[in-house]
């Protein structure tokens, strides 16, 4: 009787010792899928002022938009540092939206259309984007799976008995509500 309650201690604190230890790996993951958003929103920005250098002979538009986007950099990183995931969010997605406005001035200088490093500047900006995208996606992802797990029921009572480890909320990156608006509102005109 004695040696079947150890074997059930043993079995149970085994699981939770394996419930703890993927808890871990899946918060990991989560911090390491936001570290490659950080790496491409670094990437984006040295090839957007790579592309502001090229185009400055051309047009007056990067002026205020490097401006903007400095500024808007700047604002993540500071809420990076306070941990405001909100408001880092909110300012690399309006990063965002002015490199997608790029593409109209770009039509507006021909031989600026024409200019080859421009052309491969602008290609690696949308690559830039696509390669963002997905990892914002992939954040999104670990995320759910995490909470997921957390959620299950066993792996509940792990969370509660080590909260302080393994209980964190993380913040979705996801589009504004003014952006799911405006997609929501879209129309097309014929």
């Amino acid at each position: 009787m004695l040696i079947g309650i150890i074997i059930a201690l043993l079995l149970i604190g085994a699981y939770i010792v394996m419930v703890y230890n993927t808890l871990i790996a899946m918060i990991e993951a989560v911090k390491n899928n936001e570290k490659q958003i950080d790496i491409q929103l670094d990437r984006r920005y040295k090839v957007f002022e790579s592309l502001i250098n090229v185009v400055r002979k051309y047009m007056d538009y990067e002026k205020s938009t490097l401006k903007d986007v400095v500024a808007l950099r700047n604002q993540a990183q500071k809420a990076q540092e306070k941990g405001d995931a909100k408001t880092r969010m909110a300012a690399e997605d309006k990063i965002s939206g002015i490199l997608g406005g790029l593409n109209v001035v770009f039509e507006q200088y021909p031989d600026l259309k024409a200019n080859q490093n421009a052309m491969q500047l602008q290609e690696e900006i949308v690559s830039t984007e696509n390669k963002l995208a997905y990892s914002k996606q992939a954040f999104n992802d670990s995320i759910e799976r995490y909470n997921a797990k957390k959620k299950s029921f066993f792996p509940a009572i792990v969370v509660a008995m080590f909260s302080g480890k393994l209980d964190f909320n993380f913040t979705y990156w996801q589009l504004s509500e003014e952006k799911v608006k405006e997609q929501e509102d879209y129309k097309v005109n014929l």
